[in-house]
C-alpha cells in the first residue's frame, strides 16, 4: 500500500485506519492516516510487516495486537518480523505499542524493529501493555504473551 491516505474524526471509535491480520510481506509507505483509533493495527498470524514513511495522527499510533483474547488461539496470535522506520506521529495517544489481554492464553510478538521515530504532542511514545482493558472491568488474570 503506497500513497494512502486515511481520515476520520479524532474522537470516531473503532476506526483502525489500516488493519492487518494473517499477512505476511505487507508494505505500507508514504502515507498519512489519522483516526480515533489505531493509525495501524498488526494482528495475529502477520508477518514481514514493513511500516514507513507514514504520518499518524490523531490516533492510537502503531498497533501490534491485541493478542491473547481468545482460548486455543496460541497458533494464531503470532507476530514476527515487523519493522516500523521513518515515521512521524503527531497528537497521538500512543506512538507504537503491544497490546495483550491479561490472560493465560499463550502467544507470540518478536522481531521488531522501530527506527527513526518522530514524535510530537504523544502522550505515551512506546507502551507494552500486558493489562489491556478497553472496557473495564475485565477478568485479568496473569499474562502469556
Amino acid at each position: 500500500m503506497h500513497n494512502i491516505l486515511i481520515k476520520a474524526p479524532g474522537n470516531s471509535k473503532n476506526t483502525d485506519g489500516i488493519k492487518i491480520g494473517a499477512s505476511t510481506d505487507v508494505h505500507v509507505t508514504n502515507s498519512v492516516i489519522g483516526t480515533g483509533d489505531d493509525c495501524i493495527a498488526i494482528l495475529g498470524k502477520s508477518s514481514d510487516i514493513h511500516v514507513s514513511q507514514v504520518f499518524c495522527g490523531p490516533g492510537h499510533g502503531i498497533s501490534i495486537g491485541s493478542m491473547g483474547y481468545y482460548p486455543n488461539n496460541e497458533n494464531n496470535d503470532v507476530v514476527t518480523g515487523v519493522t516500523v522506520t521513518d515515521c512521524t506521529f503527531r497528537g497521538t495517544t500512543d506512538g507504537v505499542r503491544i497490546k495483550t489481554w491479561a490472560t493465560p492464553y499463550a502467544g507470540l510478538v518478536q522481531n521488531l524493529t522501530f527506527s527513526n521515530i518522530h514524535l510530537d504532542s504523544v502522550d505515551n511514545p512506546i507502551i507494552i501493555d500486558q493489562e489491556y482493558c478497553p472496557k473495564p472491568p475485565c477478568n485479568q488474570v496473569k499474562f502469556a504473551i
